[in-house]
């Protein structure tokens, strides 16, 4: 299995804090892989996304993405192309007047002409059943309006890879039905970090948690919800150290 992502003994805190917020952390992504990440607020969760993007450097660790080893800034232009980031605030991934020109935007970025652009942001639009938002100006869209617009601008950039963080946050219902539809069809390596774990245990394979800095497997956690839930394999005993509200069972139970 090809590696996507591949992070070791990640360590990170953040400037005048004495306690590190992520600590002697490892994660590896490979391809066909769908993760999901449950964990309380304030755990690293988001950190995790910018120091995979480079947006955020580390104190110590090794990143590898796509095989190459990530240095310096120049190193992680090419994984900026190729991962596509679902932001937590939908404000920080909008800023063009209307939808057409914000989905537009990454594929004009991309080396695109205008009109292969628009198609192609008119395509994804489609894909995610907005068409109907093509013309609208994103200022007056919904939070939930937004955060589909969003994803319509990671997903026109056709990424190898996407990380998603908190992709539900203002979706009703049905809304929510609709992007585990659309998630579902997107045969793409993902981390999708949410506090939803029904969400989470539909769209993903496999469910990690951040626990004192570090990535816990499903070998490591206790996934439980009003009825008690399990592990596939019932019949593996291990020893839980953490716990994490979940609706459902973890699907897989593989290491890192």
């Amino acid at each position: 299995m090809k590696t996507i992502i591949d992070l070791q003994r990640i360590e990170y805190r953040y400037p005048g804090n004495e306690e590190y917020t992520l600590k002697d952390l490892d994660l590896k992504l490979t391809e066909n892989e769908k993760i999901g990440m449950i964990a309380s607020n304030g755990s690293g969760k988001t950190t995790l996304f910018h120091i995979i993007m480079g947006l955020t450097k580390p104190s110590s660790g090794t990143i590898e993405i796509f095989g190459k080893d990530m240095i310096d800034e120049k190193d992680f232009i090419d994984v900026r192309k190729k991962i596509g980031l679902l932001f937590q605030d939908a404000d920080d991934q909008l800023f063009c007047p209307t939808v057409i020109e914000d989905v537009a935007f990454g594929p004009l970025n991309q080396g695109k002409t205008k009109d292969d652009a628009l198609e192609i942001a008119s395509d994804t639009l489609s894909f995610l059943g907005i068409e109907s938002f093509k013309d609208r100006i994103n200022f007056k869209l919904s939070g939930g309006e937004k955060r589909l617009v969003s994803l319509a601008t990671v997903l026109a950039m056709k990424p190898e890879a996407i990380l998603l963080d908190e992709p539900t946050t203002g979706l009703d219902e049905k809304t929510k039905d609709k992007l585990i539809e659309v998630l579902a069809k997107l045969d793409l390596p993902s981390i999708i970090i949410s506090h939803d774990a029904e969400f989470v245990n539909k769209v993903t394979s496999k469910i990690y948690t951040i626990k004192e800095g570090k990535v816990l497997t499903d070998k490591d956690i206790y996934l439980h919800s009003h009825v008690h839930a399990h592990p596939h394999d019932s019949d593996h005993k291990h020893e839980h150290t953490g716990t994490v509200h979940s609706h459902g069972h973890p699907h897989g139970r593989d290491e890192i």
